[in-house]
C-alpha cells in the first residue's frame, strides 16, 4: 500500500519522535564532558562541510549566493560554538553560596526545529547544536524549497553526533515535508517545545500549538544615520549588511532614515560602496515587482540586484551592489516600505531627531516591532536615546544590522534565532541559546527561621461586657443600663452551664 504525501510525512514525524525520545533519555544521563566533546565534533563537522552546504542551498533554493552561505555555516559552526561551548548545562550548573540556593538544569526533551528556506543549513547546524548542549533531542521541519539541503545537513550533523558518542536518534529531518507533518510536529504530544525560524504565518502556528514556542518575528529594520555619523564607515558598514546573501537575513537593513542636512554627504558616500539610486519611473517598476497578492514576492527574496533590475525591466550599471529608492510613506500603498529580503532600500528624509525617531517607530510598526533597529552616531546622547525609543530588541551602533543583530560585530549572543519580545508578540528577546532550552530547578537550603506567630490577647470579661453593653445602649431599645447588664450576665451563664 503506498500512502500519499501527507500520511506518509505525519508518521514520519511519529516515528522520528519516538526514537528521538528513546535516545533523549540516554542523553539525558550524559557527563559535562561527554556532551561537549559531542557538540565539539559537529562543530568540526559543521566547519568541513561549510562550503559543500552552501552549494547545495543555493543550488536547491535559488536564494543567495556560495561565498555568504558558507560563511553563515561558518558562523553557526565556529560563532556559535565559541560562544556555547564553556557553558554548564549539566547537573547543578551554578551555587549561590549568600542565598544557599543551587541551580540543577534539566533538558526540555525533544525540540521541534523549523527551518526557514533563506537560512536552511546554517539555521540546522545552529539549532542541532545548541538542542544537543542542553542535552535534547531535536526533529526538524524543513521548508519544502529546501528539504534536500536541509535533510543533509541535519544527516551531516547527527552523523557527527553519533562518531562523538551520542546515542542513535538524537537528530532527525522529515525527507518529505507537509504542512499537516509540521502542524503534528508541533502539537505532538511528545515535542516538548518548539524553536520556528520563518514567516509569520509559521510563527504564529507555533504559539497557537499549545506547546512552549520559541517564535521570531519579521524584521522591517530602519537604520537612522545622525548628522554626527562617521558617513563613509556608516555607508560601507550598510552596503556589506544589506548585500550580505543579497539580504536574505532578518536583521538586514531594509530603510535608511537620514537628516537633510547631511543627506548629500550619505548618498554620496553610497554610491562610492555601489549603491544604485534608482529615479522615479525606475523605482514604480521595481516597487510593482516586490509585493505579490499582499505578500512579498519570493521571486525576489535573495537575488542579486541584477536579476531583480532584469526582473522590473530597467537597466543597472555592472557594478551595482544595492538598489536605493527614496520613500516619503509607510504603509501597503508603499512597497519599499516593508521587509525586503533583497539588495533592496528605501532612504527617507527627516528633519531632527524627533522626525527621525517617529519614521523609525513607524516602520517597526510595520511588520518589524521587537526585531532590530540601527543606528550610526558618534554622539552617545543620541545613541542612548534612540536605544530606549525604539521597540525593538537589538539596538545595532555604528555597525551593520546583519552582522550585529545575531552577534557577528557585537556582544550580544551569537544566534540564527532572534526573540522579538512582547513588542513582537515572543516570550523573549533575547538572542536564542543553549539556556532557553533547559529547565532550571533550584535546591532552596532553608537559610533562617520563620518567626512565631503571638497568640491574640483575649480581652477581659470585664471589658467584654463594657464593649457588648455600649453597642446594646447605642441601638436604643428603651431599657435602662441595669436592665441590659442583667441581661448580658443572664446569657453568659446559660452559654457557660
Amino acid at each position: 500500500m503506498t500512502l500519499d504525501a501527507d500520511l506518509y510525512s505525519i508518521q514520519e514525524v511519529r516515528t522520528y519522535l519516538a526514537q528521538a525520545k528513546e535516545a533523549q533519555a540516554k542523553l539525558a544521563t550524559y557527563t559535562q564532558e561527554q556532551i561537549d566533546r559531542i557538540i565539539a565534533a559537529m562543530s568540526k563537522a559543521g566547519v568541513e562541510n561549510a562550503e559543500r552546504l552552501a552549494a547545495l542551498a543555493v543550488e536547491e533554493t535559488g536564494f543567495g549566493n556560495v561565498p555568504d552561505k558558507r560563511m553563515k555555516n561558518l558562523f553557526a559552526s565556529q560563532d556559535v560554538y565559541a560562544s556555547i561551548k564553556d557553558v554548564k548545562t549539566v547537573g547543578i550548573i551554578r551555587k549561590d553560596e549568600v542565598n544557599k540556593v543551587w541551580e540543577v538544569a534539566q533538558p526540555v526533551g525533544i525540540v521541534a526545529g523549523i527551518v526557514p528556506s533563506t537560512n536552511p543549513t546554517s539555521t540546522v547546524i545552529f539549532k542541532s547544536m545548541i538542542a544537543l548542549k542542553a542535552r535534547n533531542a531535536i526533529v526538524f521541519s524543513p521548508h519544502p524549497s529546501a528539504a534536500k539541503c536541509t535533510l543533509e545537513a541535519a544527516r551531516l550533523m547527527a552523523q557527527a553526533a553519533v562518531q562523538a558518542g551520542a546515542p542513535e536518534g538524537l537528530i532527525h529531518c522529515v525527507s518529505k515535508p507537509t504542512l499537516p507533518a509540521t502542524n503534528e510536529l508541533m502539537k505532538h504530544k511528545l515535542t516538548n517545545v518548539i524553536l520556528a525560524t520563518g514567516g509569520t504565518p509559521m510563527v504564529r502556528a507555533a504559539y497557537s500549538s499549545g506547546k512552549p514556542a520559541y517564535g521570531v518575528g519579521p524584521g522591517n529594520v530602519p537604520v537612522y544615520i545622525h548628522h554626527s555619523a562617521d558617513f563613509a564607515a556608516a555607508a560601507k558598514r550598510i552596503v556589506q549588511s544589506k548585500t550580505f546573501d543579497y539580504g536574505t537575513i532578518c536583521a538586514s537593513e531594509q530603510a535608511l532614515v537620514v537628516e537633510e542636512s547631511v543627506k548629500h554627504q550619505m548618498i554620496a558616500a553610497l554610491k562610492r560602496e555601489g549603491a544604485y539610486f534608482l529615479d522615479e519611473n525606475e523605482k514604480a517598476k521595481v516597487a510593482a515587482i516586490i509585493m505579490v497578492n499582499g505578500s512579498l514576492n519570493a521571486k525576489i527574496v535573495g537575488r542579486s540586484p541584477h536579476v531583480i533590475a532584469q526582473m522590473a525591466g530597467i537597466s543597472i550599471p555592472a557594478d551595482t551592489r544595492v538598489l536605493v529608492a527614496e520613500e516619503t510613506g509607510v504603509g501597503k500603498e508603499y512597497p519599499l516600505s516593508v521587509e525586503k529580503l533583497a539588495p533592496i532600500l528605501a532612504l527617507y528624509t527627516v528633519q531632527g531627531d524627533n522626525e527621525a525617531f517617529a519614521r523609525c517607530r513607524e516602520l517597526l510598526s510595520h511588520g518589524g516591532l521587537g526585531h532590530t533597529a540601527g543606528i550610526h552616531a558618534q554622539d552617545e546622547n543620541i545613541i542612548a536615546s534612540f536605544g530606549q525609543a525604539m521597540p525593538a530588541s537589538r539596538i545595532p551602533v555604528n555597525t551593520g544590522t546583519t552582522f550585529g543583530g545575531i552577534g557577528a560585530t557585537t556582544g550580544v549572543q551569537p544566534s540564527f534565532t532572534l526573540g522579538c519580545g512582547s513588542f513582537g508578540n515572543n516570550i523573549t528577546s533575547d538572542n536564542i541559546g543553549p539556556k532557553h532550552l533547559f529547565n532550571i530547578k533550584r535546591v532552596a537550603f532553608g537559610v533562617r527561621e520563620m518567626p512565631e506567630s503571638a497568640p491574640v490577647q483575649a480581652a477581659p470579661a470585664a471589658k467584654a461586657e463594657e464593649a457588648v453593653m455600649q453597642a446594646v445602649s447605642s441601638l436604643n431599645v428603651g431599657l435602662s443600663r441595669e436592665e441590659i447588664k442583667n441581661i448580658i450576665k443572664s446569657v453568659l451563664t446559660e452559654m457557660t452551664s
